[in-house]
């Protein structure tokens, strides 16, 4: 997800979003452990988009003060 489709979204579609891919990642990690994992670049893009999403949260945050 680039940087400017999550600027477009809410605060609350955004944290939505973030426990969504925090259980995809979950799973994923859960299957890398087992052996059966088919697309281990996915691990580290969700990282980075949580990342991303948290990012713009806190620049909201800031804003407000």
């Amino acid at each position: 997800m680039k940087i400017n489709e999550i600027r477009d979204l809410t605060t609350e579609e955004i944290i939505k979003r973030i426990d969504e891919y925090k259980e995809e990642l979950f799973n994923l990690r859960f299957e890398q452990a087992t052996g059966n994992l088919e697309k281990p670049s996915r691990i580290n893009e969700l990282r980075k988009t949580i990342a991303r999403m948290k990012t713009i949260i806190k620049e909201r945050e800031l804003k407000q003060d």
